[in-house]
């Protein structure tokens, strides 16, 4: 709970690095107590050092304090406690990506507020974020209050000077908003946590922090729309959203925007009890690349914030590979991926006149790419290298213009969208989907559309603030049944998404308020699968919540060599009643081959039928094997380095090596464990190095495991 305001600076401000504070300037740490209570460090604090100041007091989430000082004193403090750990500095950020906005589109709050008497009113929703302008038309009559962990205060507006934010204000706009915009839960009480300073950016001290704010504060439903690239289920903030939502707190937190590739879904979102949020992409016209006389068709893949590609005449093209742009006014330029980044390429073609610009990738994979918050007035797009040879070929060389026809979507999964499973426990994530891109929503100032998971999760956290209205006795776990349950699944034409892509599917919010059906667990993860021959019994529990009775049929999935199941057979319920159900798996090693597999068992219901997921890993699948490093300053001396990552399995050897950014020289090996556990590492190392080792590296990891080598690389800052 808060103990006093105060300022709060943050530590370490650098990802994944560290720098040396300024010895006259007074900051602010965290820091958590692993042998002793607060009140008892508290007061050897106030007799040791009196010149340091306890400024909070933290025992609901964890058990720490956050003490102000000048940093030598702060030094001391360390020096003289040993039982206590300072916070590690891993960086989240908000997931989101400006896109231009659309004057007259429909809001996609429409589409998930359903026709019903709840409205959100009484429920307490908390925003961790990054902060929220208060004073909008929209947001200001729900607005309740909150706190600042950035600037340790009671005033969490958004940044609004060097480094302005606006992703709290539409967060929360989507949520809660009441004027002009209608958010899910237009009469939900709002509370702004800015945990993210400028930039968008913050760190695990302030997140956690801000989670005990919003516990403390008795929040009924809590948004994190943030999250790092830690794929695994034993991170800090990952523990602290499980003890959130085991003190009775819905936590909805997004998947994140690295899709995409699967093992991506980042911590706190890797929650096994927490609401995981992809993003889904609402039916649209999809705009497709043509060449007068060719059939060939090729859709527009832009990139994150982009403007959208709206063309209705057809446009010259212009051969930008050389970045010679004599004549390029007016035209499309294609331009090949290189050493520049996109933003810079598209900025230098919008500057000698181009109309829009098509990016060619170096491989035959999609492009991913984003415009790094450049805002441009012309549509910037991505195709893969043999669709640029192609568009060279057929549109340039052959003195051809470029036509834009159009194609109605169904609904889609985003492709930033961040993929499952998570590492380590095998579990499935994301739970649900929900709307997550050209979302138009409240910014300080007026509104703007964004994209991202960040836009999906509080879809969901609306939704679950009407389920609270309505039924204020439901658990977060029964929230997240309704939920999970209700859902429908997304198809494509060769049949539905893969469960690590939409969970349990497209959230329904109509049936999560009246729902007919429960079941439970929402996923079965049979986790990693090792044995020549597996066999494993689980159960599932179905609820009748309708009223009238029901028969459930368990049908057999599509029959795969080496994989059989033994399902229950068929059972009629009362209304209100529930029945525990065996399932079996057994599988054989040597029909079944290496990697993830994953699939829905079907339940029939009468005319209705549930889905629940299932995912079990057969040996081993090609996923990162370490994630999260962070490099920071120890305080007890001047030549200590502390160390933390995340490991997915155990492995025989962990190395460490930096290489000059820039140059890529190598500047030498900084460590060397071995015998390592799955999960958090962390430890000291000892520099010992006459040179200066300031500015920016490259740190390459190198993990051994059963004489097999895996490496990863990391930017840290030193």
């Amino acid at each position: 709970m808060r103990y006093k305001i105060s300022v709060f600076l943050l530590l370490a401000a650098v990802l994944m690095g560290f720098s040396q504070p300024d010895p006259e300037e007074e900051l602010t740490i965290i820091v958590e107590l692993k042998e002793m209570d607060v009140s008892t460090f508290k007061k050897q604090v106030e007799a040791r050092l009196p010149r340091l100041e306890v400024v909070a007091e933290y025992d609901t989430i964890f058990n720490g304090v956050a003490v102000k000082g000048l940093p030598g004193e702060l030094d001391k403090m360390i020096r003289v406690h040993k039982g206590i750990q300072p916070y590690p500095v891993q960086m989240y950020k908000a997931q989101a990506e400006p896109l231009a906005y659309k004057s007259g589109i429909t809001l996609t709050t429409d589409f998930i507020r359903p026709d019903t008497e709840f409205t959100g009113r009484g429920v307490k929703v908390g925003v961790i974020d990054t902060g929220m302008d208060y004073n909008h038309p929209d947001l200001k009559v729900n607005y309740q209050g909150g706190f600042d962990v950035v600037d340790f205060d009671d005033d969490p507006m958004e940044t609004m000077e060097e480094g302005a934010t606006i992703h709290g204000t539409h967060v929360a706009g989507v949520i809660g908003a009441d004027g002009d915009m209608k958010g899910v839960a237009p009469d939900a009480e709002l509370y702004a946590y800015r945990a993210l300073g400028p930039g968008g950016m913050g760190s695990s001290v302030q997140v956690i922090a801000a989670i005990e704010e919003a516990v403390e504060d008795g929040m009924d439903v809590i948004n994190l729309s943030l999250g790092n690239d830690v794929n695994g289920p034993d991170w800090p903030t990952t523990k602290a959203v499980d003890k959130a939502i085991e003190l009775g707190t819905t936590v909805v937190v997004a998947a994140g925007n690295a899709g995409p590739n699967p093992w991506t879904v980042g911590s706190p979102a890797t929650s096994p009890s927490a609401i995981t949020v992809g993003a889904a992409a609402l039916p649209s016209e999809k705009p497709l690349l043509k060449i007068p006389g060719e059939r060939r068709e090729i859709p527009v893949l832009l990139l994150q914030g982009s403007r959208p590609w709206t063309f209705t005449k057809k446009m010259p093209l212009f051969n930008g590979s050389n970045e010679d742009f004599f004549g390029v006014t007016g035209k499309i330029v294609l331009m090949r991926r290189g050493d520049t980044s996109f933003a810079e390429k598209a900025q230098t073609a919008y500057q000698r006149g181009a109309e829009g610009v098509i990016i060619i990738n170096n491989s035959d994979e999609p492009l991913y790419g984003s415009m790094e918050g450049l805002d441009l007035p012309i549509p910037v797009a991505a195709v893969t290298k043999e669709q640029g040879e192609w568009l060279i070929e057929k549109g340039i060389n052959e003195d051809q213009w470029l036509e834009t026809e159009t194609e109605e979507t169904n609904y889609d999964i985003a492709p930033f969208s961040s993929r499952g499973p998570v590492t380590a426990n095998w579990s499935m994530k994301p739970d649900i989907l929900a709307p997550g891109v050209d979302v138009i929503s409240t910014v300080p100032g007026g509104y703007q559309s964004l994209q991202g998971t960040s836009m999906a999760s509080p879809h969901i956290a609306g939704v679950a603030a009407l389920l609270k209205q309505a039924y204020p006795e439901w658990t977060p776990r029964e929230i997240k049944q309704s939920i999970m349950s209700s859902a429908e699944l997304l198809r494509k034409e060769n049949g539905e998404f893969l469960p690590t892509e939409q969970g349990a599917g497209y959230v329904n919010p109509e049936e999560a308020l009246s729902p007919e059906v429960w079941i439970s667990p929402g996923a079965l993860s049979f986790g990693r699968v090792e044995d020549n021959f597996f066999r494993k019994k689980v159960s599932v529990t179905v609820r009748n919540m309708g009223s009238g009775t029901k028969t459930f049929r368990f049908p057999q999935p599509k029959q795969q060599t080496g994989l059989m199941w033994q399902l229950p057979k068929s059972f009629t319920l009362s209304p209100g009643e529930e029945k525990e159900v065996p399932l079996e798996v057994q599988m054989n090693k040597s029909f079944v081959k290496n990697g993830v597999h994953q699939g829905y068992l079907r339940i029939e219901s009468d005319n209705k039928d549930y889905h629940v997921p299932y995912l079990f890993m057969m040996e081993t699948a090609d996923y990162e094997k370490v994630s999260g490093l962070e490099l920071y300053k120890d305080w007890e001396t001047d030549s200590d380095l502390s160390y933390r990552f995340h490991l997915t399995e155990e492995a025989d050897s962990v190395s460490i090596d930096l290489y000059r950014a820039g140059t890529l020289l190598h500047q030498g090996r900084l460590m060397e464990i071995n015998d390592l556990q799955e999960g958090l590492n962390e430890g000291e190392v000892d520099l010992r190095m006459d040179e200066d080792f300031s500015g920016p590296y490259i740190a390459v990891v190198t993990v051994e495991i059963d004489r097999e080598k895996f490496t990863s690389n990391f930017q840290v800052q030193m």
